[in-house]
């Protein structure tokens, strides 16, 4: 294969086919053609027709294939892009994240259900005030009650026998504890 023999135009249809000068076009059998029998006539199709139905198809065929040519290259010219901007796929990515997050926010059964939490937040925050205010007021009354009053006396008196009569902020003395006194000196 002789590399000055191929075509490297990017819209040239013969783009990458090897040219020999020994062969013409006239030597190359063409699928299709008459006389052909592994592909006959369909019904109804005169031969005219058929001839060009098959010159539309290799031009269709061509467009497609200059068409995936400019798109490939219209892509690598949008990743250059993008590489200058210094957009990265983990950027855009990011940015798709967000956009979508910032639709689903604005969507109506998101802000249905945020309706629907925030109700139920404020009821359950009510719920539990009155619970707390109801407890609150129960414990104040078993507090008030003889019961509590009789438990409290019996606290005290236990911590009275423990600690003495000087409180918390004494020590409690032992009574092998001596101090001395002014009368007997210890000499």
């Amino acid at each position: 294969m002789d590399p000055a023999s191929q075509d490297i135009n990017l819209n040239s249809p013969n783009k990458g086919l090897v040219v020999d000068n020994a062969d013409t076009l006239s030597d190359v059998p063409v699928e299709g053609a008459v006389g052909n029998a592994a592909n006959p006539l369909p019904p109804g199709l005169t031969e005219e027709e058929a001839e060009e139905l098959r010159v539309e198809l290799t031009k269709v065929e061509e467009e497609i294939n200059t068409l995936r040519q400019v798109l490939s290259a219209k892509e690598r010219h949008a990743t250059e892009l993008k590489r200058k901007l210094g957009l990265s796929p983990l950027t855009e990515l990011r940015q798709n994240l967000t956009k979508s997050w910032q639709d689903v926010q604005t969507s109506n059964a998101y802000k249905k259900t945020q309706e629907t939490l925030l109700q139920a937040g404020q009821k359950t925050s009510a719920a539990l005030t009155t619970v707390g205010t109801t407890l609150s007021k129960k414990l104040g009354d078993m507090r008030n009650s003889a019961t509590f009053k009789s438990f409290e006396d019996k606290v005290g008196n236990l911590k009275y026998k423990v600690v003495g009569p000087k409180g918390n902020s004494e020590a409690v003395s032992s009574p092998t504890d001596t101090t001395p006194t002014q009368e007997n000196p210890p000499f």
